[in-house]
């Protein structure tokens, strides 16, 4: 198992932040690790919503179909996904607000066979896109507050 995690404080209220984490038409121009979606992102946000995407993460390509596991608007959105090679995917994020700002902390875990032989590697390298990804997402969601 590799077992990731990046936070960073926002200069957004929550509701902003949240619209732009879901707004999947977007997601790619802040999610680092995203190619796209083949068939849009999820057509309606609730539990038990799937949807598939297309990631790229340690330069190899893989597709992942997500279920949504867990929403509370604003606040909370883990999603469990499939990938190639049956590794399991799991992504959480977590909004925080502070005054007027949101702390973001984004959780990542990978679990599989193929897994334990690069778990040091994917490690560095999920950790380093997630904490890019929320220096984009700070970037877009401030400039939208």
């Amino acid at each position: 198992m590799a077992e990731v995690s990046a936070e960073a404080r926002i200069q957004a209220p929550a509701e902003k932040v949240w619209a732009q984490l879901t707004d999947w038409s977007a997601y790619g121009e802040w999610n680092t690790t995203h190619t796209n979606f083949p068939q849009g992102g999820p057509k309606t946000l609730e539990e038990g919503a799937t949807f598939q995407e297309n990631m790229k993460l340690m330069g190899f390509p893989a597709e992942v179909e997500w279920t949504v596991e867990e929403l509370e608007p604003a606040r909370v959105l883990a999603i469990r996904g499939k990938g190639p090679m049956a590794v399991a995917l799991v992504t959480r994020y977590t909004l925080t607000p502070d005054g007027d700002a949101t702390g973001v902390r984004i959780d990542g875990e990978f679990t599989g066979a193929a897994v334990s032989l690069m778990a040091g590697k994917l490690k560095d390298s999920a950790t380093a896109a997630l904490t890019e990804s929320l220096r984009k997402l700070d970037g877009l969601a401030s400039t939208t507050a």
